[in-house]
């Protein structure tokens, strides 16, 4: 058998395995990935125990993910966030690097290998931390785009940290003139580059575009890829910095969304092979030869740069609840760092038995991180809301028709309706930030824990008509409804559908006033649509309706199976074919009504000029 294919399954098993179960218990996708790899490893099962074949994959993943940062590098995106790019970044750069050269002196480490391992110790992983933010859909958080902010920052500073390795080796073990010379050398390559990229690269790409032969075009930019990694190896320079350049040398292109629509589909499986390798690259035999002063350093490292990037997150104005999880996101080391450190021992600044220790540590504070931001949530946040948690408000006894739980986009839309047709209603919302910005503007919101039974008495349940549950946590919606409908049964409730098993589960427990949050929108913009495409406004509403119509059958037709899988896929292909049929009946219908369709180019009513006018 082929060893390479045989290497590749063992890669894709201990993925395909490990992931689900790390989700099922909630360590989340990347400590599953990690601790694949260091099952397989040569510490593990031993399936993979040749170093070398770990290197190449590791430093193969690097490359990919480095690829695709330089694409996301857009000059004009850079311009727009260098405010919070180069400040805040420029500022957790420096303040992490000093404190852990700080701390490294202090412990008698001499200078040039405590500069060398602050440097690299300062940088997060990107891929760890970008994986969290998408996995928990927390981006567009303050604490997501800080840290967004700053990983790119990071991403950019490696450059120069690593140009400058080689000639604190150099300077040291060969005399400055070299040094000087290979930084020259260096920056000649960059130059090129750049010069390449702007004046040669882009008029070939188009070249190749119009011969309209998409692996053609991927092709080339791998070839560019390649041969950008080898020039700069040739020069002492990581392939990883230079598939980076590359990256970057696209981004601004026409062609950047074309590379990344091709490139997208394998990004998650690329980042989880490379945390594989990651997790098979603990060397665990450095730890266990001296564990206690490896768990002292790992220790040491996410203490010195979890406070710092706390420090920091409260100077960056970042919310109080988040700023624990910001810290904890960028504590670890990142994959940078084993560059950083391969290109110390090739300049001599640091011994291998020393990079060896500091790839564990750094290896070690990846695999923890994950682990802490688990205790975060579990945890420190329940004990941090226990100590902080802002009083909820004495409510005097409500004597309104309607209480609104939960008061986000969908509540707000709902409880403006209802007040501006002169119908009160409780409201309760449990984020205070929300209910002080909702009070600015005349909203009358209480701050308390809406599936709190207590509360919707004080807030009037007993004597209310209508309960609209509006909260996020779908479980807790469920929770509520079992609640109320024993405590309050006369109490109609609505509730929002977070999904179709939610609005199933919902069905179960008796509720009948429903509505999946984003069914009716999405609707409304596929009827705009086909209007954009030509159809006509009374054509594209029919559509749309009868689609409506079909839907909420279809959907009422699969409740009865919706525990059964396999009925429900059946059911559900049935459904869709009986759709289809329906639609190319209709269009025949139409195109025959075509010259009848009375809404064609008129305007909408209320855009029709007055009698007489126009």
């Amino acid at each position: 058998m082929d060893e390479h294919l045989l290497i590749a399954l063992v890669y894709l098993l201990a993925a395909v395995a490990a992931v689900p179960i790390a989700k099922r218990l909630g360590l989340g996708a990347v400590l599953g990935y990690l601790l694949a790899g260091i099952v397989i490893g040569p510490w593990g099962l031993g399936l993979i125990t040749e170093v070398k074949h770990i290197l190449e994959f590791s430093e193969f993943g690097v490359v990919l993910l480095l690829f695709l940062i330089g694409l996301e590098l857009d000059p004009k995106r850079l311009w727009a966030l260098r405010r919070s790019i180069f400040g805040w970044g420029s500022a957790q750069v420096l303040a992490v690097t000093a404190a852990l050269l700080a701390a490294a002196i202090v412990a008698g480490v001499p200078w040039r290998i405590a500069v060398i391992a602050a440097l690299g110790m300062s940088l997060s992983s990107t891929a760890i931390a970008l994986a969290t933010l998408g996995e928990r859909k927390l981006t567009a958080t303050p604490a997501g785009s800080a840290g967004f902010a700053i990983l790119l920052f990071q991403d950019i500073a490696a450059i120069p940290m690593m140009a400058a390795v080689p000639l604190l080796g150099v300077a040291a073990n060969q005399g400055s003139g070299q040094g000087w010379l290979h930084a020259g050398q260096v920056a000649l390559v960059i130059a090129l580059l750049i010069f390449g990229g702007r004046v040669l690269i882009r008029p070939v790409l188009r070249i190749i575009a119009k011969t309209d032969m998409r692996e053609i075009f991927t092709a080339f930019a791998l070839l560019l890829v390649i041969a950008t990694c080898l020039l700069m190896q040739s020069v002492g320079m990581s392939m990883a910095l230079g598939t980076f350049l590359a990256g970057v040398l696209l981004a601004d292109s026409e062609y950047r969304h074309a590379l990344e629509s091709d490139i997208e589909p394998f990004k998650g499986l690329l980042l989880g092979l490379f945390f594989i390798a990651v997790g098979m690259s603990v060397d665990f035999g450095v730890f266990l030869a001296q564990p206690w002063r490896i768990l002292g350093l790992v220790a040491g490292f996410l203490a010195i740069k979890a406070f710092m990037m706390w420090l920091l997150g409260r100077c960056f104005g970042i919310p109080r609840g988040q700023q624990l999880f910001f810290a904890f996101l960028l504590s670890q080391g990142g994959e940078f760092a084993f560059i950083v450190f391969g290109a110390a021992v090739t300049a001599k600044v640091l011994t291998p038995e020393v990079s060896s220790i500091l790839v564990v540590v750094v290896a070690l504070s990846m695999l923890v991180t994950p682990l802490l931001l688990l205790v975060h949530d579990r945890l420190l946040v329940r004990w941090l809301e226990g100590g902080n948690r802002r009083p909820e408000d004495r409510i005097e006894p409500q004597d309104h028709e309607v209480i609104i739980a939960g008061f986000g986009r969908f509540g707000q839309i709902v409880g403006r309706l209802l007040m501006a047709n002169g119908i009160g209603a409780t409201v309760l919302d449990h984020d205070p930030d929300q209910i002080d910005f909702l009070r600015k503007f005349g909203f009358k919101v209480f701050y308390g824990d809406a599936t709190r039974i207590d509360l919707l008495r004080t807030a009037g349940a007993a004597k209310a008509r209508v309960l609209v549950i509006a909260i996020d946590d779908a479980q807790a919606t469920l929770d509520m409804v079992e609640k109320v409908k024993e405590e309050f049964p006369h109490l109609q409730i609505a509730a929002r559908a977070r999904n179709v098993t939610h609005y199933y589960d919902l069905l179960d427990r008796g509720v009948t006033v429903l509505e999946r949050e984003t069914f009716e929108s999405a609707l409304q913009m596929g009827r705009q649509v086909l209007q954009q495409l030509d159809f006509g406004a009374y054509r594209a509403r029919q559509a749309a309706m009868k689609f409506r119509a079909h839907n909420l059958k279809t959907l009422f037709e699969l409740y009865p199976h919706y525990k059964d899988q396999q009925q429900m896929v059946s059911m559900a292909v049935q459904a869709r074919e009986e759709l289809q049929a329906m639609f190319a009946g209709d269009r025949a219908a139409m195109e025959r009504e075509h010259n009848h369709d009375h809404w064609r180019g008129e305007p909408a009513p209320q855009d029709k000029p007055p009698a007489g006018q126009g």
